[in-house]
């Protein structure tokens, strides 16, 4: 799941990179601390330095003199852990702190400034030294003055630090993560939009995507348009060529059925037989491809609003001058501002099959009636002829199958019906009517 999710992916990058950020920050920030103490440490002991090499004098045995030494109760006490020495050819004189033991010396120590380095002391203590080359006198012999810390308090200070600093790191990360997945969440907030764009793209063969907001899409958008146009061009194609063919076969047909008559009144009852079966699956073929190309032009969005009364009385009309709808009696209940979500020439074409049906059945009367209901729209077509068992009622919506063998006709009309309605995003029911036939009842849903 991770690792085809972009935005998880995009996430663990983040995390990832902020903590490796907030790590390196960890060790240098932890490092500054340390040079900081260590920093002012030398700054602490180069004052003292200062004032023990003012106190500083060569007695006559050539021996380093201090007048006064600095002022700290850990000069004062043994393995204290501050310490100062000086010393010369003639002599060394330190602190009370080094009691018997004495500082390493160094013959590099410059004259001109003082110089901090790390040293181990004499009580196996690790140490920040700070030493210089003094001459009390002017000619005279060069003293070398030290002073040293012990750095376990440094480490120490350092150690707490960059515990408390590891858990403030530790919630900035979190907080950072948080941030960085409102990031992820705001960034690809276009691409769900493209995504709805697509979904009605997918429903509706003529819709296109809109531009995106963010000129780094708009290269995506114009490829995606760009197929759909092909595709649509391919469909448009391919709709265009069945229905050529379709009606193209129907003059064969006609004239094959012709022959057919004239062999049947010459006697050729068998031969024409055959033919009549010939011509009936070809008539078949020919329904079936005329309504996948019907099929295939419907449009499924949320734009279409067909009004349902016009739409059934033109219907109406035209099956009122036909033979058998000339019989009928048509009862229309539909409330003239009744508006399904689909468009009309859809409309037409989903109720002309339900129509056809219900007049070459009913015996003395259809109705078509609708009603509006929680979140749909209903509208239902009965007739008082023989109807359909409620245990065949599913066989009836399968392309081909015919429940009246004995009948004309393809056995495609409630099958390409139910196609229509499901392309329309409908929903096709068939039902026992009160009039004692078939009921097709059609269901759509309604947005908002």
């Amino acid at each position: 799941m991770i690792a085809g999710s972009l935005r998880w992916r995009l996430l663990l990058a983040a995390a990832a990179a902020i903590l490796l950020a907030l790590a390196v920050a960890w060790v240098f920030m932890t490092l500054l601390f340390e040079w900081h103490l260590l920093r002012r440490l030398e700054s602490e002991m180069t004052r003292d330095g200062a004032r023990l090499a003012a106190a500083l004098s060569i007695g006559a045995d050539g021996a380093p003199r201090v007048a006064q030494a600095p002022a700290d109760s850990r000069l004062d006490t043994p393995a204290g852990g501050y310490y100062w020495q000086a010393s010369s050819p003639g002599g060394v004189v330190r602190s009370r702190s080094l009691w018997d033991a004495e500082l390493a010396r160094v013959e590099d120590a410059p004259l001109d400034q003082w110089r901090r380095r790390q040293a181990s002391g004499p009580f196996g203590q690790s140490l920040v030294v700070v030493e210089r080359r003094i001459r009390p006198d002017a000619g005279g012999a060069a003293v070398l003055v030290q002073l040293a810390q012990d750095d376990a308090p440094v480490r120490a200070a350092r150690a707490e630090f960059g515990r408390e600093l590891a858990a403030f790191l530790l919630l900035l990360w979190l907080v950072l993560l948080g941030a960085a997945w409102l990031q992820v969440r705001l960034g690809l907030a276009p691409l769900a939009r493209v995504g709805r764009d697509l979904a009605a793209l997918r429903d509706n063969a003529v819709a296109r995507l809109p531009d995106p907001p963010l000129r780094e899409i708009q290269p995506l958008a114009d490829a995606i348009n760009a197929l759909a146009d092909a595709r649509g061009e391919e469909l448009a194609r391919a709709r265009r060529r069945a229905a050529d063919l379709a009606h193209s076969l129907k003059t064969p047909l006609a004239a094959m059925a012709a022959q057919s008559r004239r062999a049947r009144e010459q006697g050729a009852a068998q031969a024409a037989d055959g033919l009549d079966r010939a011509i009936d699956a070809v008539h078949r073929t020919v329904e079936a491809e005329l309504a996948r190309a019907r099929i295939a032009s419907v449009r499924r969005d949320s734009g279409g609003q067909a009004p349902a009364r016009a739409a059934v009385e033109r219907l109406v009309n035209v099956l009122e001058h036909t033979d058998r709808g000339g019989e009928l009696a048509f009862m229309i209940e539909i409330p003239a501002g009744l508006q399904l979500p689909l468009h009309p020439e859809d409309l037409s074409e989903l109720l002309g099959p339900v129509l056809e049906n219900a007049v070459r059945y009913a015996r003395r009367q259809v109705r078509i009636a609708s009603a509006e209901e929680a979140g749909a729209s209903r509208l239902w077509i009965e007739d008082d002829g023989p109807g359909i068992d409620a245990a065949l009622a599913g066989d009836a919506l399968v392309r081909g199958a015919r429940l009246d063998e004995a009948g004309p006709g393809t056995g495609l009309g409630l099958a390409i019906a139910g196609e229509l309605a499901q392309a329309t995003g409908g929903r096709i029911a068939l039902e026992r009517s009160e009039l004692g036939g078939l009921k097709v009842c059609l269901d759509w849903k309604r947005n908002g």
